[in-house]
């Protein structure tokens, strides 16, 4: 007969409708739930509105289930924008709320500035269009994505940022950005672990990539994500490779966003990890890790 194994599942990047998410914090409680995950972050784009809903009302549920702190943050680096989880920080922390403050009025003068750049290209009311589709949420690219969709300015989201919002066009307005260092030391200060999210996401060389990792560790920085939504074993070899030589601690998410074709869904099972140590190692879990 053979024997079960079980599946461990966490998941350390995920957003809800707090900022470009489809879930309310309740339903994403719900889904991983439903999931079985045993650790679960909340990290929406620069808030945590999101989490803070969820805790209040996971507050109700019976689990065994841990719900940790988390905000995907948004910073600079060598011209680029890029993004730190924060993750199990004291939200409530001055240096946490100062910052959270500060990022929100980046989004608000960003937000603007998208729009004035938008209208030149022949499309007024970006702004208003974006903030309606943002609600109370972080006003982000995607809601201008959206406001175009609905307008008839382009046929989808895709074409939204290949045309006007990606990395390198119009609306890809960075200068309000704080510090890659800087935000990693927030995090650290308001005592919280912080992972440099998808690092192949930014298409850098692996010399730039290395440049990178040494920078956000030498600020306090304590691991990378390991696997972020889908990637090949190939990435997922090279990304283990850094952080052996860099001696950092690996993460898993599945930036979950919403359910989609070829989206990853929410809940990543713990992989081997040859010699690396997983951040999650740091929050006690019901389960070994596997190989354990």
């Amino acid at each position: 007969m053979a024997l079960s194994v079980k599946i461990v599942l966490i998941d350390f990047h995920t957003h809800t409708t707090a900022s470009d998410g489809a879930l309310q914090p309740s339903e994403m409680i719900e889904r991983a739930l439903a999931r079985n995950i045993e650790l679960l972050a909340i990290t929406d784009h620069d808030t945590v509105a999101g989490y803070q809903a969820a805790a209040d009302y996971y507050t109700h549920k019976s689990s065994s289930m841990r719900l940790l702190s988390g905000v995907e943050f948004s910073c600079r680096w060598s011209g680029t924008t890029i993004h730190v989880l924060g993750l199990d920080m004291d939200v409530a922390a001055p240096v946490m709320r100062e910052g959270l403050a500060r990022l929100d009025r980046a989004r608000r003068e960003r937000g603007i500035k998208i729009a004035q750049r938008l209208e030149k290209q022949g499309f007024p009311g970006a702004l208003e269009g974006a903030r309606a589709e943002a609600g109370t949420s972080q006003l982000g690219r995607p809601h201008f994505a959206t406001w175009m969709v609905e307008q008839g300015h382009v046929a989808d989201h895709s074409q939204a940022f290949d045309r006007y919002l990606g990395q390198g066009k119009i609306g890809d307005v960075k200068a309000f950005w704080p510090g890659l260092a800087e935000v990693t030391e927030w995090i650290v200060a308001a005592g919280g672990v912080a992972i440099l999210a998808h690092p192949l996401k930014y298409r850098f060389t692996r010399m730039k990539l290395r440049r990178l990792v040494i920078d956000f560790a030498a600020a306090g920085g304590a691991a990378i994500e390991l696997l972020s939504g889908r990637q090949s074993p190939d990435q997922t070899g090279q990304l283990a490779r850094l952080a052996t030589e860099l001696e950092l601690e690996v993460s898993l998410g599945s930036d979950f966003h919403r359910d989609a074709p070829y989206a990853a869904q929410l809940g990543v099972e713990l992989p081997p990890l040859d010699g690396l140590r997983g951040v999650w190692e740091r929050f006690a879990t019901s389960s070994p890790a596997p190989g354990a």
